[in-house]
């Protein structure tokens, strides 16, 4: 399963996910500027690296986050949300137009809950999601 994790991951990287990533790296530059977004930088790099490399992993609630999550991910969707969320959207089109790419088209569109909701949610291994260990 690992070996096939690690061939996805290297065909996401090419199709997608470097490309991606770079827009997850903007949005946290641009939070780290402005000193006061700093939790939200944080966030996107976290998912900058999730998206660069998701296969064999996953994201789940994490425990304790609560109101200020919800507060600051309706923040977050308002200022750079929407527009990762755009851009998972625009690349999974082309994606889908190819055999090849469906299955990378369809991750595209699994992101998009994440792009828009960052905070209160931590990236684990696949098996640790669901109790295997």
């Amino acid at each position: 399963m690992k070996v096939f994790n690690l061939l996805l991951n290297i065909l996401w990287l090419v199709f997608c996910g470097l490309w991606m990533a770079l827009g997850y790296l903007v949005a946290a530059l641009i939070c780290f500027v402005l000193i006061v977004t700093i939790p939200f930088g944080i966030a996107s790099l976290r998912i900058a690296g999730f998206v660069l490399w998701p296969f064999g992993r996953t994201t789940v609630q994490r425990p304790g986050a609560g109101a200020p999550s919800c507060v600051g991910n309706v923040i977050w969707v308002v200022f750079a949300g929407w527009w990762l969320a755009l851009a998972h959207l625009i690349t999974s089109i082309p994606l889908f137009l190819s055999i090849i790419g469906i299955p990378f088209g369809w991750a595209n569109l699994k992101l998009i809950p994440i792009s828009l909701m960052p905070l209160g949610q931590e990236v684990v291994p696949t098996d640790e999601a669901f109790g295997g260990r």
